[in-house]
């Protein structure tokens, strides 16, 4: 059974501003923002609901590994040939080509809207540049096959197995090509509002590689990890190849469902149905850019009048810009400047990974193993934060193509502060119950332990850089979103890699993996402060005092919270209590403090939660259904006769007659 995707609707595309003439116009723009805040939120619950349901496979491929091959040297040799799908993912899913591709494919849709280019502008940008980024992809696969050897030596040179890390690394260069296209059809899906394929490919990919261990571990070993990396690339592509062609077959979105009417001889109608969106316009031609986007504001007016859109409910058209629109401009190909500056950001910001590899291994077997399973932990809040940005970062494309700076800047500030406190409060909650939750996921067959308490260690200290890793996944998109070269987030990235690799070669000493973790966190910690130190003409110009303050209300509070959950939680840990109650009473306490604490202290956002779960528990009786159904009874009303005229007497029907 498939679920329908969530269709978001295009905010940039409301008006800023609202002409006065207009009788109801402020109602409408109301209307239509609560209307495009509600979609948006779906889409970011959809996302975040198949990203959870992704992660949990995450980790059941992290236990899946931990229980068949523990943490010892074969482990470490898959985890330094991990470096490649981690890359990938990085470089061609998530951040970088998807930074690139998002404007890109926005700038499209806008001037097909517009209808000022000859052809599907969205089609001839997929002719132009799939050809070509495929063949890209298939020579930095090849690459890789064939440096191989070099490749490991570089990332762990004191690496006991260097042929079984070898032929692993072999085995994943597939992904190069897979990822690339998943990341091209994920972007695209994502520019057009279709969330569900996007947010469903790791849900395939951690399902082929479990897959694999489980069916090929016992005669492959760990290579069959490796295996089920090129399995789970294809599956990825899989998933989102159906929708993609549909949307680019089908270019005016598919057919409304219409109401059902029925009607009935007794003097009464029954409809019952779906009503379409409002923002998605009359006209044909505004309805391809997106299946549920506003209409361009050249829909339904007309030159020198102050008419409303009557494609619209409630909306008419926005006052003259005084930014002028990208979707005006002649169109431009894939430059190589766009692409070279987002992959190197995104190369850059990966490469932390490298650098800890490569520090921890000289430490005793097992310390890249700790480092990778405290990672895959303690990011998941990260992971969750950042979806919001990743729903609402074709919205502020589509702003920035559209010239409206105003609600990109509003939009970007919004999301920052919301994943701020989204990740604080998980910082909060891992913090506090870091042993239980290793000891839950972890512990057990080759996984002792001594490991669950290296790996809670490193988690606690990888959470504190948490906050600066959700700032750069949410201020990157803004740097990038015009569609247009720019080397300071690149900049920035190579400050805090140089922080990284610095303190990281000074602490690995005393302290070990945990010194590297530290590392870790305040190197990404200063690239998020270069990078907010920067808005202004670069990127989005946000408010960077306003910004600050959002960053800063909720980390009194996330300190609280842990306090207290760490209490919690170590109070009802004993030798035979199961992990999940300390686990489960740590985390009700953490969220309980920050729930009361956030609210007194104005973080941003945490009024409206409350009053979203305060409405959520109310009873169901008083809750408004999802579908609409009218139900409307016509009564025949006695007509209003002239002066002196004689009623008419009804006449009887043959039954009547045949009856008497």
């Amino acid at each position: 059974m498939t679920t329908p995707p969530v269709h978001a609707p295009d905010e940039a595309a409301v008006p800023a501003a609202r002409s006065a003439d207009v009788p109801g116009a402020d109602a409408g723009a109301d209307a239509g923002e609560r209307s495009s805040r509600g979609l948006l939120a779906r889409a970011a619950l959809l996302t975040a609901v198949l990203s959870v349901a992704g992660s949990v496979l995450g980790l059941a491929r992290d236990q899946a590994l931990a229980r068949l091959f523990g943490a010892g040297r074969e482990t470490d040799a898959f985890l330094v040939a991990w470096t490649v799908p981690e890359f990938a993912a990085t470089l061609l899913i998530e951040d970088g080509l998807a930074f690139a591709l998002v404007p890109m494919f926005s700038l499209a849709l806008a001037r097909r809207a517009q209808g000022t280019v000859p052809g599907d502008p969205v089609r001839a940008l997929v002719a132009a540049t799939l050809p070509r980024l495929t063949l890209a992809f298939a020579a930095a696969g090849a690459l890789v096959v064939a440096a191989a050897p070099v490749l490991v030596r570089a990332l762990a040179p004191g690496l006991p197995d260097h042929a079984l890390a070898v032929d692993c690394t072999r085995l994943t260069a597939t992904c190069v090509v897979s990822f690339g296209l998943a990341g091209y059809c994920s972007a695209a899906l994502r520019a057009h509002r279709r969330f569900l394929a996007p947010a469903a490919i790791y849900c395939a990919y951690n399902t082929g590689i479990i897959t694999a261990m489980f069916v090929l571990g016992g005669r492959w070993g760990v290579r069959a990890a490796a295996v089920g990396v090129a399995v789970g690339g294809l599956l990825m592509v899989a998933a989102q190849l159906p929708s993609l062609t549909g949307q680019l077959r089908h270019p005016d979105g598919r057919p409304d469902r219409r109401r059902l009417r029925f009607r009935f001889p007794v003097g009464f109608r029954f409809r019952f149905g779906f009503r379409r969106d409002e923002g998605a316009g009359a006209s044909p031609r505004t309805s391809t850019a997106t299946a549920t986007d506003a209409p361009t504001p050249s829909a339904g007016t007309t030159a020198g009048t102050n008419a409303p859109d009557r494609g619209t409910a409630g909306q008419e058209a926005p006052a003259p810009r005084t930014t002028p629109r990208a979707a005006d401009t002649p169109a431009r190909p894939l430059a190589l400047a766009l692409l070279g500056t987002v992959l190197l950001f995104a190369l850059c910001r990966q490469s932390q990974v490298l650098i800890e590899r490569f520090l921890a291994s000289g430490l005793p077997s097992g310390a890249i193993s700790h480092l990778n399973y405290a990672q895959k932990v303690a990011q998941i809040p990260m992971t969750l934060s950042l979806m919001l940005c990743t729903v609402t970062f074709p919205v502020v494309a589509r702003a920035v193509a559209d010239g409206d700076t105003e609600r990109a800047r509003a939009r970007v500030e919004r999301d920052v502060a919301l994943a701020a406190g989204l990740v604080l409060l998980g910082t909060a909650t891992v913090v506090a119950c870091a042993p239980q939750m290793v000891q839950l996921l972890f512990q057990r067959g080759a996984f002792t332990a001594a490991d669950t308490a290296a790996t809670a260690g490193v988690m606690r200290v990888y959470a504190l850089g948490l906050l600066g890793q959700t700032v750069v996944g949410a201020l990157a998109r803004c740097y990038f979103s015009a569609g247009r070269a720019n080397w300071y987030p690149l900049g920035a990235m190579a400050v805090g890699i140089a922080a990284t690799a610095g303190a990281g070669a000074w602490a690995v000493g005393p302290w070990g993996v945990s010194g590297i973790a530290a590392a870790n966190a305040a190197g990404i910690t200063v690239t998020a402060a270069l990078l907010v130190a920067g808005t202004g003409p670069r990127s989005v110009p946000v408010r960077v005092r306003r910004v600050l303050g959002d960053l800063a209300r909720p980390v009194p509070v996330a300190v609280a919270a842990a306090v207290a959950g760490a209490l919690v939680a170590d109070r009802l840990a004993a030798p035979g209590v199961s992990p999940a109650v300390p686990l489960a009473a740590g985390a009700a306490a953490v969220v309980g403090v920050f729930a009361v604490l956030a609210p007194v202290l104005g973080v941003r956002g945490a009024v409206p939660a409350v009053e979203s779960v305060r409405r959520s528990l109310r009873p169901v009786t008083r809750r408004l259904p999802h579908g609409r159904i009218s139900l409307r009874i016509r009564f025949p009303l006695p007509r209003r006769l002239p002066p002196g005229a004689r009623p008419r007497r009804p006449r009887k029907s043959r039954g009547s007659r045949r009856s008497r």
